[in-house]
C-alpha cells in the first residue's frame, strides 16, 4: 500500500477535530488511533540547531562560497545523520517536541538581494543557479535516496523575501513578472524540478498584494499547478495571523485560517488554525478541504517511516553526533568556503616567528556559530586555531569593542596594547567584521531600530580605527573579515597586504583558518555575492526590482565582484569553447579551484560550476553540460 493510501486510510478514522489538530505544527496524539504526539518544527540550516550537542558547519553563506555541490551534500548527509539519531533517542519518549522531529525547515534559498538584509547569510548568496544548485545538493543529502525519507528538507521563504526585517509582517513587494520569474521563483523551481523537497514554507510578506501563505497565484497557479509540487506547504510562524493583525485583507482568526487552509498552506507554525473549528461552523472551510490537508502530512509522516518498524534509518546510533568524521568533513568545508581577496605574496605566512592577532572577532565564539545553530561541544575560535597551529609565539589583542567607540574613562582602552602587539610581531592578523548580533531575524540584533537588518555595510568606526592604527605600525598586514554578508573593504583593500573574507565559519572555523594562513591549505572560495562599497550606490532597500542589484545588474564599480577568489597557485583558463576549458597550473601550490561559466542573456549570467582538484604544474581539462 502506497503512503498516501495509508494516509488516507488512518485519516478516514479521525473525527473533524482530530484532523484539524492535524495541521498545526505541535500536533497533539490522538492515542485511540496510536497517533503520538509529534512537533513538526525543527531546524538544520547548517547543523542540527537548538538540540544541543551537534556538528555546527560553517553558515549557509560560507557553504555557498565553496562552489562545491558534492561536498554540500555530504554536509546535508552528516546533518541528516545527526538528526535522525537524535530523533531516534528522542521517540523512545513516546513523543517528541519542538527540535526533536525530522521535518527540517531548511533550506533557505532566497536570493540575498540587497546587502542591507539581516538573514541574508542564511542563504546561498545573490545569484539563483548558485542557490539552486546548492539547495538541490542540501536537499539530496537531508532527504535521502531509502524506501524512506531520511528527514523532511522545506525549502523557504516562498516567495519574494528578503526584507526589511521590520516589515516583514505587512510589507508589500511588489515585483514584475520578469524578476519575479528570473529572480526570485527560479532556485524555488529548480529544487522543486531537481530534488523533490518534501515541503515550502510560505513567506510573511505579501507579493503584488497577495499575502504569501494564502497567494493564489503564489500556491494555486505556480507552485501546485505549474509546478506540479506533490509536498506539503508550512506556513512561516505567525504568518497566518498576520492576514487579519498586520495586511488587514482578512478580519478574524477565523478568516484567516480558513482563506490559508482554502489556498493550500496544509501546516500552521502558529495559533490561526485553533480558529478551523470556528471556521468550519461559519461555512468558511469544507470537511473535505481540511481532510485533504490532513491526508497530505499524514503521507508525509507515513514517508518518513514515523508508523513502520523496518525504516532502513531507524539503525543510525546516536555516536555519529560530532564524531571525528563529522568533525573532519566540518573543517573541509570551512576551507573551502573561506575567500582570498587580496595576496601580495604575504600569504602564506612562512617565516614569522611572531604573529600578531588583532581584533574584537579574533575570539568570539558567536562568529563561528551564526544563528539557527547548535552547540559544539568542540570548537576552535580563530584565535585559538591560529596559537594551535602557528609554530612560534601568538600575541593577542582584542584593540576595541566591536562597535561601540569605548571613551568613557571606566571602559578599557584596548587600542594601545593592538599597536603595541603588531609592533612586537613579525606578522600581523586583524580579526574584524560583525558578529550575528549586528545581522539577522528580526529581534536578533543590537541595533533593535533595523529589526536585524543593518542602516549601511560599512564597518564600525571602532574597528576601521583599529585597522588604520595597526596598519600604520608598517608590519605586514592580513585582514580577515568575519561576516554573513558583505562590508565595505574599500580600505583594506587597498591598505592591507591580504584580506580573506572568512564569513561565519563553524566550530572548526579557527583550525581552517589556520590552515589557510599558514600553506597548509590553498584557499579556494569565492564570493557568492557582491561586495560594494556603499549603499547609497544601490536602491532603496523596500524596492524589489532587480534593476541596479546584484553582478547581472550592477551598474557601479564593486570593490570585489560576485565569483571573485583568489589561490595560492596561479591558474590560467583557456576555454576551447563555450563548454570546454583548459586549466593550467602555472603555480607552485596544489589547490582546489572553481571553474565559473557565464552565458550573457544580454546581462551577465552564471550557468555553470565545477570545483576541481589541481596539483601543481598540471593542466586538466574540464567540460559543461548545459546547467553543470
Amino acid at each position: 500500500m502506497t503512503f498516501l493510501k495509508r494516509a488516507k486510510e488512518l485519516v478516514s478514522r479521525m473525527t473533524l477535530e482530530e484532523k484539524i489538530s492535524q495541521l498545526r505544527y505541535n500536533a497533539p496524539a490522538i492515542e485511540r488511533l496510536g497517533v503520538p504526539a509529534y512537533n513538526w518544527w525543527n531546524e538544520c540550516l547548517h547543523g542540527v540547531a537548538r538540540q544541543g550537542a551537534a556538528t555546527v558547519f560553517p553558515q549557509a553563506i560560507a557553504m555557498a562560497a565553496s562552489f562545491n555541490t558534492r561536498l554540500m551534500e555530504r554536509v546535508a548527509v552528516a546533518i541528516s545523520d545527526e538528526g535522525r539519531a537524535k530523533y531516534n533517542e528522542y521517540k523512545k519518549f513516546g513523543y517528541t517536541d519542538i527540535y526533536q522531529g525530522i521535518t527540517f525547515w531548511s533550506p533557505n534559498i532566497n536570493i540575498f538581494r540587497d546587502p542591507r538584509w539581516g538573514r541574508g547569510h542564511e542563504t546561498y548568496g545573490e545569484d539563483p543557479y548558485l542557490t539552486g544548485r546548492m539547495g538541490v545538493a542540501f536537499i539530496k543529502g537531508l532527504q535521502g535516496n531509502g524506501k524512506y525519507r531520511k528527514t523532511d528538507a522545506t525549502i523557504k521563504h516562498f516567495a519574494v523575501h528578503s526584507g526589511p526585517e521590520s516589515l516583514r509582517h505587512s510589507f508589500d513587494a511588489k515585483v514584475s513578472e520578469k524578476d519575479m520569474r528570473e529572480t526570485y521563483l527560479w532556485a524555488f523551481k529548480y529544487c522543486i524540478d531537481n530534488a523533490d523537497p518534501s515541503a515550502v514554507m510560505g513567506a510573511y510578506n505579501r507579493v503584488n498584494g497577495e499575502p504569501c501563505c494564502a497567494s493564489d497565484t503564489l500556491l494555486r497557479d505556480i507552485l501546485y499547478g505549474e509546478w506540479g509540487f506533490k509536498g506539503y506547504v508550512v506556513s512561516d510562524c505567525g504568518a497566518i495571523c498576520d492576514f487579519h493583525e498586520h495586511h488587514k485583507i482578512t478580519g478574524s482568526e477565523k478568516e484567516s485560517a480558513a482563506l490559508a487552509v482554502n489556498s493550500g498552506c496544509q501546516l500552521n507554525c502558529g495559533r490561526a488554525y485553533n480558529w478551523l473549528c470556528d471556521a468550519y461552523s461559519a461555512g468558511l472551510v469544507s470537511e473535505e478541504t481540511i481532510t485533504a490537508a490532513a491526508e497530505k502530512l499524514f503521507e508525509a509522516r507515513f514517508r518518513l517511516g514515523m508508523f513502520d518498524n523496518d525504516c532502513e534509518y531507524d539503525a543510525i546510533p546516536y555516536e555519529v553526533v560530532e564524531c571525528d568524521e563529522h568533525r573532519a568533513l566540518n573543517r573541509q568545508m570551512a576551507q573551502e568556503s573561506m575567500v582570498l581577496l587580496k595576496n601580495n605574496g604575504v600569504l602564506p605566512i612562512r617565516n614569522a616567528k611572531t604573529v600578531a592577532v588583532i581584533g574584537p572577532n579574533a575570539d568570539d565564539v558567536s562568529v563561528l556559530l551564526a544563528n539557527y545553530n547548535g552547540i559544539p561541544s568542540k570548537y576552535t575560535t580563530l584565535l585559538r586555531g591560529i596559537q594551535q597551529e602557528f609554530d612560534g609565539r601568538v600575541i593577542c589583542a582584542r584593540g576595541c569593542h566591536i562597535f561601540k567607540d569605548e571613551e568613557s574613562p571606566w571602559d578599557e582602552h584596548p587600542l594601545n596594547e593592538a599597536i603595541i602587539a603588531a609592533k612586537k610581531a613579525d606578522a600581523v592578523i586583524i580579526c574584524t567584521g560583525l558578529n550575528p548580533s549586528m545581522e539577522g531575524e528580526e529581534g536578533d540584533a543590537y541595533n533593535g531600530m533595523y529589526s536585524g537588518d543593518k542602516g549601511d555595510i560599512e564597518l564600525p568606526k571602532s574597528q576601521l580605527n583599529l585597522i588604520e592604527k595597526v596598519v600604520a605600525v608598517g608590519k605586514p598586514t592580513v585582514l580577515v573579515n568575519v561576516s554573513g554578508s558583505c562590508v565595505n573593504l574599500e580600505y583594506a583593500d587597498a591598505n592591507c597586504d591580504a584580506v580573506i573574507q572568512c564569513f561565519y565559519p563553524g566550530a572548526e572555523g579557527g583550525l581552517a583558518l589556520a590552515d589557510i594562513l599558514f600553506g597548509k591549505v590553498s584557499p579556494s572560495g569565492r564570493l557568492p555575492v557582491s561586495f560594494y562599497r556603499s549603499t547609497d550606490d544601490l536602491p532603496d532597500f523596500e524596492d524589489y526590482s532587480m534593476d541596479n542589484r546584484t553582478y547581472k545588474f550592477f551598474k557601479g564599480k564593486c570593490v570585489y565582484d560576485f565569483g571573485h577568489g583568489l589561490t595560492y597557485s596561479d591558474i590560467e583558463e583557456k576555454w576551447l569553447d563555450e563548454k570546454t576549458v583548459e586549466l593550467h597550473n602555472k603555480g607552485e601550490y596544489d589547490t582546489a579551484y572553481s571553474v565559473l561559466r557565464y552565458e550573457y542573456v544580454p546581462h551577465k549570467s552564471l550557468c555553470g560550476f565545477k570545483k576541481v582538484y589541481i596539483q601543481a604544474h598540471e593542466s586538466i581539462t574540464v567540460s559543461f553540460n548545459a546547467y553543470t
